[in-house]
């Protein structure tokens, strides 16, 4: 009887290991699929625009719990601070400079990305995603360089930012020193133009519409694996909100706009969630460069970093960074090491088991155990350049960061514009300064005389970039620079 007893024991035991290994061996098998990508890209954010990242005049109750079931990054950057080489950078996994995208394209641009570029959307529909962007693309209005031609399945949105349309002439805005320079806004759908006037009253109705054809693409793609890239026309002024949403968040328009944006991100969460798709799917949300800030209460904050868009201090291109996966990120846990949307690319390539591209520089790195947070994982990155317009204006490690000597816009101390109206910058210079960014994130003391030793570690890699990407303050070419797409004469 204990004989048997003993060796139903042993079946049992046998069983139950087994039934636990098979377990185990699913939810392995689980984890280990490719996931769904979702991208959601603000224009313009401000580092403490949201309620994770600081933001108290507002609700953004969606991202709120983004934040809590996934990982907020808090040392996130966009590869520079203006629109379309941010963009590239992002879709590419390369500096700005390196694919010759410096700046923001106009209606009158006949340049845009090289066909030779290998674009996220492109490594995702390699591995048989459906893939779709809705929103600003600003990357080539021509149809050379539309979504279409670079990855993407599915397009609906402006081609460039919605201020360049012919608005009336503001004091103090550049854009308008010339309002006849652009063009009526158009509004594309694929390859086609389905609204060739853009009014105000359209742009008010953009970020629910961006928002609808997300959904419905979710919806239309829920048994197969897609890549959505959406990339929010607002917060960009001129900023506009529904009719739902104005007044809504007591905090003047600015904050109304941001919950029609966190409104959105709850829409698509909800998607997820309703086709099955949470635990399989990698939400991130960041945003483009930092705050237009002489557009004051139009524009957002980038408390307590120094500075905004249009400069490559910290508040010009650290921007708030969530990125969420249930049972793959750890939920609510913060991460403080130095990440790039150029990683995105990379850490992507290597989720979905796509090959990046061999026969050309990428700059971005794979942040993947940041992301899952592995035991001791750190930054990958030994060095950031800190180009903008291609001048290198600072390079910095995950510690340090220095400025090399040039101009640089700036409100010095005096408020924004009101109601849409910017007031002018001013312009500083900075001298050759260091940084401190785990203890003065905020860039308020110079500590290169105390050390000598960072400084010159630092100018060392700073000549580097100069060597590969060139640098238009010292009138250097770059030996690794690749050429933009050109429209055929």
């Amino acid at each position: 009887m204990n004989s048997i007893f003993k060796s139903t024991t042993i079946v049992l035991w046998f069983l139950s290991v087994s039934s636990s290994s098979v377990l185990v061996a699913q939810t392995t098998s689980a984890k280990s699929t490719p996931p769904n990508i979702v991208i959601i890209f603000i224009d313009d954010m401000g580092y403490a625009d949201i309620g994770p990242f600081g933001a108290a005049d507002y609700k953004t109750q969606n991202l709120d719990r983004m934040a809590q079931k996934g990982r907020k990054f808090t040392d996130f950057h966009s590869a520079t601070a203006v629109c379309s080489a941010s963009r590239a950078a992002l879709l590419t996994g390369c500096y700005p400079g390196r694919v010759s995208i410096l700046g923001a394209l106009f209606p009158d641009s006949e340049h845009g990305i090289n066909s030779n570029e290998t674009t996220l959307a492109e490594l995702c529909k390699q591995q048989g995603y459906a893939t779709a962007i809705f929103g600003k693309w600003h990357l080539g209005h021509h149809q050379p360089f539309l979504p279409l031609q670079h990855g993407f399945d599915e397009y609906f949105g402006l081609p460039y930012s919605n201020d360049m349309w012919p608005h009336p002439g503001v004091p103090g805005n550049p854009l308008s020193a010339k309002p006849q320079r652009f063009p009526a806004l158009p509004l594309f759908e694929g390859n086609r133009i389905v609204n060739a006037d853009v009014t105000a009253e359209d742009q008010a109705l953009l970020t629910k519409q961006y928002t609808e054809h997300a959904v419905d693409f979710i919806n239309r793609n829920h048994d197969r694996p897609f890549f959505l890239y959406l990339p929010h026309t607002m917060v960009h002024v001129p900023i506009f909100a529904s009719k739902d949403f104005v007044g809504k968040s007591g905090a003047g328009l600015y904050g109304d706009v941001v919950m029609e944006l966190d409104w959105s991100v709850g829409q698509i969460l909800d998607t997820l969630k309703k086709n099955d798709l949470s635990e399989d799917t990698l939400v991130i949300f960041t945003s483009d460069n930092g705050p237009w800030l002489n557009y004051g209460d139009h524009a957002g904050s980038a408390s307590p970093l120094r500075e905004g868009k249009g400069t490559m201090f910290e508040g010009g291109y650290r921007e708030p960074c969530i990125m969420q996966w249930p049972g793959r990120i750890p939920a609510g846990t913060v991460c403080d090491e130095l990440a790039t949307t150029m990683d995105l690319l990379p850490t992507i390539a290597k989720l979905i088991g796509a090959e990046t591209p061999t026969d050309r520089i990428i700059d971005g790195k794979d942040i993947s155990p940041l992301l899952f947070a592995e035991p001791g994982a750190r930054s990958p990155h030994e060095v950031f350049y800190c180009y903008l317009m291609g001048e290198l204006r600072a390079v910095r490690d995950p510690r340090w960061k220095l400025h090399f000597p040039h101009k640089y816009r700036t409100l010095a101390g005096k408020p924004g514009g009101r109601g849409g109206i910017p007031v002018g910058y001013s312009h500083d210079n900075i001298a050759l300064a260091l940084f401190d960014l785990k203890n003065d994130v905020g860039e308020t003391m110079d500590v290169a005389s105390r050390h000598p030793e960072v400084v010159e570690r630092l100018k060392k890699l700073g000549e580097l970039a100069r060597q590969d990407l060139g640098d238009r303050l010292t009138n250097r070419q770059g030996e690794n620079v690749r050429q933009p797409g050109r429209l055929e004469q």
